[in-house]
């Protein structure tokens, strides 16, 4: 690896033991085994880097994340809502596994608001997640999931995400099951077949 490669690597082991406030430019360079004159050649800022460091280990959960559900996932022909409850059920199951990454990306979210650059960089980001969420949930390929599915499903399935591990990330106990969350769509389902039919 280059200095480039070894930086980000450095820096995503920085976020997810320190945080993002708490990570200085002397932390990255020690666990890279760089300079503080990389930083800045290579990302312009320590900011910089710190989010491609958080993009990028967002974009391995979220690879990652189809083959942890592959195994109790039901097939894409099965019944939607069923797939929708056995795929909750293994993100909240491997949920433990990436805790610090969710509390990274409440912490990262705070910053956006004093760093323009963090928030332009998460926007720039964000399209790809929609997608691939949209590809886990109902059980398609990512490229075949077009800019309409991504921006209407995908912003959905990223909002109750988001708010669910929120919600594990306060307390465990009160957040909600896999099953509740399949409940929930149904009955909203069954609201929504009653007010069309009116």
């Amino acid at each position: 690896m280059g200095h480039r490669e070894d930086l980000l690597a450095g820096a995503q082991r920085c976020l997810l033991e320190k945080g993002f406030a708490r990570t200085t430019a002397r932390d990255i360079v020690a666990a890279s085994g760089t300079n503080l004159a990389s930083i800045g050649y290579h990302y312009g800022s320590k900011e910089a880097l710190l989010v491609e460091a958080y993009v990028q280990a967002i974009k391995e959960w979220d690879t990652g994340l189809p083959s942890a559900v592959a195994g109790a996932a039901a097939e894409p022909a099965a019944d939607p809502l069923d797939r929708f409850e056995a795929v909750w059920k293994r993100i909240i199951e491997v949920f433990p596994a990436n805790r610090r990454l969710w509390a990274l990306s409440s912490e990262i979210t705070a910053q956006a608001d004093r760093l323009p650059e963090v928030r332009a960089a998460l926007a720039r980001a964000q399209p790809e997640g929609w997608a691939g969420l949209v590809a886990l949930f109902h059980g398609v390929d990512e490229s075949t999931v077009d800019e309409k599915a991504a921006r209407t499903l995908g912003t959905f399935y990223a909002a109750l995400l988001n708010g669910v591990m929120m919600q594990y990330l306060f307390d465990p106990e009160s957040a909600p099951t896999a099953r509740e969350l399949a409940e929930a769509m149904r009955t909203v389902a069954a609201d929504i077949g009653v007010a069309g039919g009116r």
